[in-house]
């Protein structure tokens, strides 16, 4: 470790209410100690006012934020398609092995349903099909 990066104590006055803040948020940043949060703080303020265009720098970050919950998000939907396409894969299993359905029958359903859920932008509801089936 150089010095620059050795360790030294300071005073630091300030009021509750930043404290407060800090006592708040330091670990949802996975900071191991309010030290390191107060650290991180410096740094990112001291990159805000470096950075010429500070709107620039808001971007970037608002953007790297805005990936992150995009990511997540992206995961979520992902994991719940999955489990939808499970759920659809028995049903379909189920009704395969109860019906017997003819081969031209499914392929002229399965292509009715590709227009019909188009005409629908994909929402299709059970009661319509009940309704299609009956020719209502």
């Amino acid at each position: 470790m150089d010095k620059a990066d050795k360790k030294i104590r300071f005073a630091l006055y300030t009021n509750k209410s930043t404290i407060d803040l800090v006592d708040e948020n330091y670990e949802k940043d996975n900071c191991e100690s309010k030290s390191e949060f107060i650290q991180k703080a410096i740094k990112f303020y001291c990159g805000f006012l470096r950075n010429n265009d500070n709107s620039q720098y808001l971007s970037t970050v608002l953007m790297s934020t805005m990936e992150a919950l995009f990511r997540e998000s992206d995961n979520r939907i992902s994991k719940l398609i999955f489990k939808l396409a499970v759920e659809l894969a028995i049903t379909m299993n189920v009704v395969a092995f109860k019906s017997g359905v003819d081969k031209e029958v499914l392929k002229t359903l399965r292509g009715e349903c590709i227009k019909e859920v188009k005409k629908t932008n994909g929402i299709f509801t059970f009661d319509e099909a009940d309704n299609w089936q009956k020719g209502l």
